[in-house]
Formats: C-alpha cells, sequence, structure tokens
C-alpha cells in the first residue's frame, strides 16, 4: 500500500520537482550554478511580494528563525512575542537563548492574537525593539492578522516586525513590502513543495539598519555575509544543490499559475474539508480564522484523534499530524500544502468517515464527502 502524507510538513513533493532534482549533480562554483542561484532568488522576490533581496540557507524553517534574532537583536533587547501554539513558543525560545528578554503575549490555542493587545503592549513598552508572530500557527491552524499589526510597527524606526510566514508565504496573500514586514521566512517543505532543508527570509532597509548595531554571536547564519554572496549569486557555505533546482522547478509552476491561483488552491481545499467535517458534526480547532494552510479538525469528544491518525495510516495508507502538548489527542492536521488535490481531500475525509462509523459515531455516512465535493464543483 502507497503512503500518502497529507502532514503540514513535509508536504507531497510533485513528480515533476522530484524529476529535476534526480539530475546529475553539479559543482557550485561554477557559472551554471551561479545562473541557477540568481534564477532562484530572483523568482523568491515575486513570492515574497518584496523588490529586497530574498536570501536562501541551507537549513530548515527554525534556522531562519534563528537568523532572524541573532542578526537584528542585541542581549537584552526587548522582544515582543506571540505566542499561540507551540511555533510562537519557538519564537520565545530562541530569543531567551540569546540573552533577549521576552514579553509574551499569550493566545488561546486555535485563536489569533486581537491586535489591540500588540498595540496595547508596544505603548506600554516603548524599549521593545521587535514584535515576532506567526503568519499561520501550524500547529493550531491560526491565522494572525500581520497586515493589521504591521502598521502598527512600519513607521517606527526603533521596532521591526518578524514574520514567521513558514506556513503562510505562498499559501495566501503577505505582502512585504505593501504592508511593511521587516523581515519575512519561508521554508522548503511546506507551500514550496520541496522536501525539508532550504529556508528564505527577506529583510527590509529598516532590519538592515538593525542588523548594524546587533551584537548577538553569528557564524553560520550570518546574513550580512548571506547578502553580499547572494549578490554574487553564490552563497557563503555549500548550498543545498538539489532543492536550489528542485525549487525552480516550483517557481516555474507558481509563474505558470499565478499566486492568485495558488492562493485559491488552498483556499477552496481549506474550505471544502472544513465544512465537509462540519457538516457530520467535527469541529475546526480555529474557526474564526482559519489558516488555508491545513485543515485542524476536532476530534469527536469521546474519540482520542491519536487513533483517527493511527488508523488513517495503518488502513488507509493516509499520514497526517496529530495535535501537540494541551491539543494531543484532541485534533488532527491535514495539511493543504503541496502536491496535494481534489481526490486526496476527499479520500482523507471519506476515511475518516469509516473511521468514526466503525467507533460507533452517529454519522450519515458520505455527507461529509459529498458536501466537500460540492464546494470543488
Amino acid at each position: 500500500m502507497k503512503n500518502l502524507i497529507l502532514t503540514p510538513g513535509p508536504v507531497p513533493v510533485p513528480r515533476f520537482v522530484m524529476l529535476e532534482m534526480a539530475k546529475p549533480i553539479i559543482h557550485h562554483r561554477t557559472e551554471e550554478f551561479e545562473e541557477i542561484f540568481y534564477t532562484a532568488t530572483e523568482g523568491l522576490k515575486s513570492v515574497f511580494q518584496t523588490k529586497e533581496e530574498v536570501l536562501i540557507l541551507a537549513s530548515s524553517g527554525t534556522g531562519a528563525m534563528e537568523a532572524a534574532v541573532s542578526n537584528t537583536l542585541s542581549k537584552g533587547d526587548k522582544a515582543l512575542v506571540v505566542n499561540g501554539g507551540k511555533f510562537g513558543e519557538r519564537w520565545s525560545k530562541i530569543c531567551k537563548a540569546f540573552g533577549i528578554e521576552v514579553i509574551e503575549i499569550s493566545v488561546e490555542w486555535g485563536h489569533a492574537v486581537d491586535s489591540i493587545e500588540i498595540q496595547k503592549a508596544l505603548s506600554e513598552n516603548k524599549e521593545i525593539r521587535a514584535v515576532l508572530v506567526q503568519a499561520s500557527e501550524t500547529s493550531t491552524g491560526a491565522r494572525h492578522p500581520i497586515k493589521e499589526i504591521a502598521t502598527m510597527t512600519r513607521d517606527r524606526d526603533d521596532v521591526i516586525l518578524i514574520v514567521d510566514g513558514i506556513s503562510g508565504v505562498a499559501v495566501f496573500p503577505i505582502e512585504f513590502d505593501n504592508w511593511g514586514i521587516d523581515i519575512l521566512i519561508g521554508g522548503s517543505q511546506k507551500a514550496f513543495m520541496l522536501p525539508p532543508g532550504l529556508a528564505f527570509l527577506s529583510l527590509s532597509k529598516k532590519a538592515w539598519e538593525f542588523s548594524k548595531k546587533s551584537d548577538l554571536p553569528k557564524f553560520y547564519f550570518d546574513l550580512g555575509a548571506a547578502l553580499k554572496n547572494s549578490l554574487k549569486k553564490t552563497s557563503p557555505w555549500t548550498p543545498a544543490l538539489t532543492l536550489i533546482i528542485g525549487l525552480n522547478a516550483v517557481l516555474n509552476y507558481f509563474n505558470d499559475i499565478g499566486l492568485d491561483g495558488l492562493y485559491r488552491k488552498h483556499s477552496i481545499m481549506s474550505e471544502a474539508t472544513r465544512k465537509g467535517f462540519q457538516a457530520i458534526g467535527l469541529a475546526s480547532f480555529a474557526p474564526n480564522n482559519p489558516s488555508t494552510a491545513l485543515s485542524v479538525i476536532m476530534s469527536p469528544d469521546n474519540i482520542d484523534a491519536g487513533i483517527i491518525v493511527k488508523e488513517l495510516k495503518e488502513k488507509y495508507g493516509i499520514i497526517v499530524a496529530g495535535g501537540q502538548d494541551q491539543a494531543k489527542g484532541k485534533i488532527f492536521r491535514i495539511t493543504h500544502m503541496g502536491d496535494v488535490h481534489k481526490d486526496d481531500i476527499i479520500s482523507v475525509i471519506t476515511a475518516v468517515e469509516n473511521i468514526l462509523e466503525n467507533t460507533g459515531f452517529d454519522l450519515k455516512k458520505g455527507l461529509a464527502s459529498s458536501t466537500a465535493e460540492a464546494i470543488f464543483k
């Protein structure tokens, strides 16, 4: 039985991308690769919606999160962190590791931060130098109001907005230049439809000014060195060549369907999945502000979500993600990113219906899948 991976990272990789990455390896210090690298960085500008350079790091997205902190802040600085899930929590851990004083806004899991809370914190703490937030909190499925938050920082020269867009970039609109974001981060294993191993980030002119004053240690993640080399069509260290070659194939695909087409694809799958499960009484964990990167569905009260996750894999070959920490056993998470299509979504919905029916859960069999089908039409 062939497995269907529907986790929110890593995601299914298209065949045309795998074929590109399967080509014979080349050397990275050559004109041939310089053109490949340049094509990738230029293509990323369109996806990030910026005229600034987009840097490519050989790391997971967490590497770019660390780089964003270590290259712009100094020991003892204050940072405002929105913590509404496991990845908001990660911002706090990174900041504390570098001696940054964290002021945390705790958000109930499954909810978006109220931008008024951020405005209040900035007003009460004039020494805050950065606001750190997720565009899409992958652990809960909630989407934070980045455009609103940016209005509170864009006209100030003493504070920067750092956005983890790892499960947001190329999923829904995030306009780096127009909104006034200072650092935006992406990752290869989400909507970019690649294996894990690449992180992307862009810095505003204000963020680069912050970097000149930063006194935190940095070596591998020295963004100044990354920028200097990127402008020469290369990287300071050995790049992940095959992934960057695959990235260009993905960027060509993005160019063919357009960003609006990409956003629409995620939006339709999200709506179909959430409304399909809603039809049989399974609610969304983030009902009021859902990210379209994934659907996070609550298991019935008397059924451990871990059972659904386990049986999907063992009986149907479908791999989804469960909940973490306080959400463990309560939710299951289905990606809409990567090489995922209508038939995949219908398959997982139908499989969950079968699993629930076998537990004795009262449902009209086929209602969830037919509801989803109607939205796809």
